[in-house]
């Protein structure tokens, strides 16, 4: 997994960057959750609010919310589709997302309804890393170890 300025950046991931959410596809649903860049900069998790199951969400709108001691903010949905799972461990153990963001720190899964379409603007592989790369370094972010 390459490391950019401390961030670990998944190349098997879509990325919506501006938004530092991450999407993982498995046919039509989709796993997303927030980034080693976003857990780093929110710093410690200390609570999460998740969509039931059921809901319709659009691309951009809000899965779940976040906050940490610095940061409250949404989770936004990188697809349009209908809320299909959350991560309840969440709502006990919200530091999941710090200390695993791609895997235990998932936040939800959504059954995409045109995934062509939705994934247009994310980016995966080497274009995820250097469009992340260049995101850190414009904004002097570095992710900080444990």
């Amino acid at each position: 997994m390459p490391t950019v300025r401390g961030c670990d950046i998944r190349e098997d991931l879509y990325y919506l960057v501006e938004k530092h959410v991450w999407a993982r596809v498995d046919r039509d649903v989709v796993e997303v959750g927030l980034s080693d860049v976003a857990q780093g900069m929110a710093k410690t998790i200390i609570s999460v609010a998740l969509k039931e199951p059921g809901k319709t969400v659009k691309k951009g709108r809000s899965l779940a919310t976040v906050e940490s001691g610095k940061w409250v903010g949404p989770v936004p949905s990188p697809v349009n589709g209908e809320v299909v799972e959350v991560n309840t461990a969440l709502n006990t153990h919200p530091r999941k997302i710090n200390e695993d963001p791609y895997g235990e720190g998932w936040v939800a899964r959504v059954r995409c309804r045109d995934w062509e379409a939705d994934s247009a603007d994310l980016v995966t592989g080497a274009e995820g890393v250097q469009r992340y790369q260049a995101f850190l370094e414009a904004e002097g972010i570095a992710c900080e170890d444990g």
